[in-house]
């Protein structure tokens, strides 16, 4: 896959499920430039008098050049048109546990952020999914008699890990002698003139990475410490700590997640709220069949977010997988009445991160629309972004 020394971009969307493509050429810096554009059934190809830009797809996507059609000039875009494609490249679903959660097999848990050990050589018995957090609300419609479960919260043992949507549920007590991660006192009160001081109880206490200080979870409880997916990973204990930027990681965890709810549960619209309940983004999953493939001519105009460069240092010749999402922020008291309106539908799911992650979420998809050809970055009143 080669760009050469031309500005065209290439952006090409093969839908799956769809067998077709979406084909978009950026126009040239200099206005009026003729393009000599060539497709075959394995690259596409756009040459100008000052260079020329190839694309080559992945061996399981071919092109019909035959099918093209729909060719329509987009002002500030460029030339669009659409091709019938036969795309076998599926997409592997892969659980956050990357395979380690098999039973009787050890485990170690680490922070995603710094690689800090926080669990070491976990033998997991029983791995289990947690219901949905509104399944007590459902059981009147499952009894006949009275509620066999109220007051009996789901809590693992010691070898027990249970998974909920956007967090795994874990059991610390057999872990007292390793190096454990912190516990951040929320509020405290002086104990004698000694100047002692205790934690006061709470209903969740903050779970710090020694290391980094990055929050990883909360304790539901003296022995069950919820960590949050986005923060941690899990591999078996042979394993080495693997070195994932932080944004794809963060990308790839949100996405799984996305696909595996809108597939479980019919659920294609979500808010993204923070360990105190505020909402931060809205997300509208619109599918998740879709390959991209681009060749950015003009990638070093767009602005550097410190966070996110790790996605821009990328090869400017670049195929992903990717979900195709709506969103919109509701951080400084933006599209508050859309959110209260969302809180009400019981059709829309929550998906609780730390804060933090919240707003590296929304650098995420902000980066990601601007990234975009200019035609595709709004649907509506909603900004449009892919996740890989």
């Amino acid at each position: 896959m080669a760009a050469a020394a031309a500005e065209t971009r290439v952006f090409l969307e093969v839908r799956r499920r769809l067998q077709s493509a979406l084909l978009i050429l950026g126009e040239p810096k200099e206005g009026g430039v003729p393009l000599d554009v060539s497709v075959t059934p394995s690259s596409l190809q756009v040459k100008t008098p000052t260079g020329c830009t190839e694309l080559r797809l992945p061996a399981e996507v071919r092109l019909a050049p035959s099918s093209c059609h729909g060719l329509r000039y987009v002002a500030g875009d460029g030339l669009h048109l659409r091709l019938q494609t036969q795309a076998d490249f599926s997409p592997k679903l892969v659980s956050m546990f990357n395979q380690s959660s098999q039973a009787q097999e050890c485990c170690t848990f680490y922070c995603q952020s710094c690689g800090e050990v926080i669990i070491r050589d976990r033998k997991l018995l029983r791995v289990l999914p947690l219901p949905s957090e509104n399944w007590g609300a459902l059981v009147g419609e499952w009894c006949c008699h009275p509620d066999p479960f109220a007051n009996k919260p789901l809590h693992p043992q010691e070898n027990d890990c249970f998974i909920g949507d956007t967090f795994v549920l874990v059991n610390l007590r057999s872990d007292l002698w390793q190096p454990r991660p912190e516990l951040v006192p929320l509020e405290t009160h002086c104990l004698s003139s000694e100047n002692r001081f205790q934690l006061k109880p709470k209903a969740n206490t903050k779970v710090i990475c020694k290391r980094c200080k990055v929050m990883l979870g909360e304790t539901m409880s003296s022995e069950t410490t919820k960590f949050y997916m986005t923060e941690i990973i899990i591999q078996p204990s042979e394993r080495n700590f693997p070195i994932i930027p932080r944004s794809r990681f963060v990308q790839s965890v949100i996405a799984q997640c996305l696909v595996e709810l809108s597939s479980a549960r019919s659920t294609f619209r979500f808010t993204v709220q923070g360990q105190d309940g505020k909402a931060y983004i809205l997300l509208w999953l619109l599918n998740s069949d879709s390959l991209v493939i681009e060749s950015l001519g003009s990638s070093k105009s767009i602005k550097k977010f410190p966070l996110l460069e790790d996605i821009l240092e990328a090869d400017s010749g670049s195929a992903w997988n990717a979900v195709k999402v709506l969103y919109q922020p509701c951080i400084k008291s933006r599209n508050q009445s859309l959110a209260r309106l969302w809180d009400s539908d019981i059709s829309v799911h929550s998906l609780t991160l730390p804060s933090a992650t919240c707003l590296e979420l929304l650098l995420i998809l902000s980066r990601n629309n601007a990234s975009l050809p200019p035609s595709l970055r709004c649907m509506n009143s909603f900004q449009h972004s892919f996740q890989n």
